[in-house]
């Protein structure tokens, strides 16, 4: 557990975390930064880099200098290294010095050529899945003494935790976006079906036959199909349906 004083002095970084969670617009802006200020909390790290994996191979996603990029490309090339370990492992490894490791030697000496000798890879684990590992390397043999290594623990622990919530509403975003899309087209066909039944004297239900049989032999959408027909008879583009709104109860 991290003493009074640890914790204080990490508490500008989580400021900055959730400042930059309501700042950030978009995902990849909000992981630029958070390298960044991990670098800045970790200070025997001279670079970071922030590795993911979704339903294919690893990349890095964000990292705080070219040095951190290319120890990340180094491990993808080799397909080994700490941050791949940490990654499938879903623990913790720290490379103390990397002269005299012999674990990933097609990594080590590459790395080496980099000028990197020590490292210390953190999983970033959600709902009990490791995503991706925060990556930290250094210049010097032993750099991350258990100081900096609770530090950079209750970072990474912070980072995750904030990564959650971006990747939620990122999530809840863009189901917004589908709910809003399908609300759209539901209105413009719906329309659409009022005008083929008032011009042919027909059934919703045969309405919508036509409609379907036009975009097939079209090979164009439902949709697009009913703006045309509604484009024909008002002279207008139909107006978009109202967004999506979740109804919230209120006692």
């Amino acid at each position: 557990m991290m003493s009074e004083t640890a914790e204080s002095h990490l508490a500008p970084a989580y400021g900055r975390l959730l400042a930059l969670l309501a700042d950030s617009p978009h995902v990849d802006v909000f992981l630029d930064q958070v390298v960044r200020v991990a670098v800045e909390v970790v200070s025997p790290a001279v670079g970071c880099g922030m590795t993911v994996r979704r339903d294919g191979p690893a990349f890095t996603v964000a990292a705080s200098n070219e040095l951190a990029a290319q120890a990340d490309e180094i491990q993808y090339g080799a397909d080994e290294g700490p941050c791949l370990h940490a990654l499938h492992s879903g623990q913790i490894v720290e490379v103390p010095d990397l002269r005299r490791d012999e674990r990933w030697r097609r990594y080590r000496e590459h790395a080496l050529k980099l000028g990197i000798v020590s490292s210390l890879s953190l999983p970033m684990t959600i709902d009990g899945e490791t995503l991706g590992a925060l990556n930290l390397y250094a210049t010097e043999p032993n750099a991350f003494d258990d100081r900096a290594r609770r530090r950079a623990v209750a970072f990474a622990e912070q980072g995750t935790a904030a990564l959650a919530v971006i990747l939620r509403q990122a999530e809840q975003a863009l189901v917004h976006r589908q709910l809003t899309d399908a609300m759209a087209s539901r209105s413009v066909i719906d329309q659409a079906l009022g005008v083929v039944m008032g011009q042919q004297r027909c059934t919703a239900t045969e309405a919508f036959a036509l409609l379907r049989q036009a975009s097939q032999h079209r090979n164009r959408k439902l949709r697009d199909v009913a703006a045309e027909i509604i484009t024909q008879v008002t002279g207008e583009t139909p107006q978009p349906a109202s967004e999506f709104v979740v109804s919230r109860n209120h006692d």
